[in-house]
């Protein structure tokens, strides 16, 4: 009836989210990891113990250095489906053997570089074809950056590779080995690492901290506090007070892999996998992959209704008009330099050539005259 009104719980609406729900459950997801650091950091431990499952395997001893010579940078790829209570993963690792390991690492982060652009590309490419199902997605949503437990601070090669990588995908720095280190040299690592990440101006992933829930707000809070992650990887079991525990056994005690007093481990997978894995992925969909959208198209003049791409092109052509203008002004003015230099040489040619010709008519009259010299001395002998 006219003026009638109904709850949305009569109508159905509120079922929403339920049919979303099992959407969402039914396609499941695609989730991106890379791990960038040196060998011997413990990158494929980590990833091992993360999903606790042999997702790669480990290299032998022999094998770590045998491409030393080649000094490339490798992109590995190994693909898993994981599945928790009917919702699947399309979970992709991506490693980068070679990274770091020479004397000069000079651009070695460029492959890496090239990498993360090349799947923001192909993606760009897949959605601008006719039928844009089942795209193979492999953007970056995240990426664990590794950083050897020195205990003092991060290196230039740390610097640059972590500006480079900052800008284009979420990164999450990570102290690796943090058993190799006290509590108080882990804790004073944390505040150096912050200081030059904060003085370079290095962008690394910041969950949001708000919520409505206080408790998950205080999660949050403790979450983002602990960042750069120091942690520590095994894959295997050790007896710790009659309990079976992740961790490493040592002659002084015991380093838990999931003890918060221990590393930072148990944090950093709540915030890859529990607490901010959608954060992931809508932060690379909304900000990094756009960012990169939006840029190959101004790079490539489709968006020339822009007035920020008019001003800049305008400024462009007036630069190069300029350019152009101090351009013949130094030709002109070296042609005018050239010009007086030669002059200048013809001049100084000429003037040789007439010392010469004075110098020669000096050496005839000064031959003559000892001619004469020497007839009137056979004169007088005579």
């Amino acid at each position: 009836m006219p003026g009638a009104t109904t709850t949305p719980a009569q109508v159905g609406i509120a079922n929403l989210p339920n049919q979303r729900h099992k959407l969402v459950s039914k396609k499941g997801t695609n989730f991106t990891v890379m791990v960038v650091g040196e060998s011997g950091l413990g990158k494929t431990t980590f990833i091992n113990t993360l999903f606790t499952t042999l997702l790669r395997e480990y290299k032998k001893p022999e094998d770590r250095f045998k491409k030393q010579l080649e000094r490339t940078v490798q992109i590995d790829v190994v693909r898993a489906d994981i599945e928790e209570k009917g919702f699947n993963v399309r979970l992709a690792i991506i490693d980068t053997p070679g990274f770091g390991d020479y004397v000069n690492n000079q651009d070695c982060w460029v492959p890496i570089v090239e990498f993360i652009d090349e799947q923001h590309l192909a993606y760009m490419q897949h959605e601008s074809r006719p039928n844009r199902k089942n795209p193979d997605d492999m953007r970056v949503h995240v990426c664990l950056y590794f950083i050897q437990p020195t205990g003092h601070n991060l290196r230039p090669l740390d610097i640059e590779v972590m500006k480079q990588l900052g800008t284009r995908v979420n990164l999450i720095p990570i102290i690796a080995k943090a058993d190799t280190l006290t509590p108080t040299d882990i804790l004073a690592f944390k505040d150096r690492v912050r200081d030059a990440i904060s003085h370079h101006g290095i962008q690394v992933f910041a969950p949001p901290t708000l919520s409505d829930d206080e408790e998950s707000t205080k999660r949050n809070v403790s979450t983002l506090s602990a960042m750069p992650f120091s942690v520590i990887g095994s894959d295997t079991d050790i007896d710790v007070g009659g309990k079976k525990v992740r961790g490493r056994q040592y002659l002084w005690g015991a380093a838990e892999v999931e003890n918060e007093a221990h590393c930072d481990f148990v944090k950093l997978r709540n915030l890859l996998i529990r607490t901010h894995m959608n954060d992931l992925i809508g932060t690379t969909e909304d900000t990094h992959y756009e960012n990169y959208r939006s840029s190959r198209l101004a790079s490539e003049g489709r968006s020339d209704d822009d007035p920020v791409v008019r001003a800049r092109k305008a400024l462009e052509s007036r630069m190069k008009a300029e350019e152009d203008q101090l351009r013949k002004r130094f030709t002109d003015q070296v042609r005018s330099e050239e010009a007086r230099f030669r002059k200048w040489e013809q001049q100084l040619i000429a003037e040789r050539d007439r010392l010469n010709k004075d110098l020669e008519q000096q050496h005839r009259m000064v031959k003559q005259l000892e001619e004469e010299v020497e007839e009137l001395a056979l004169g007088r002998r005579g």
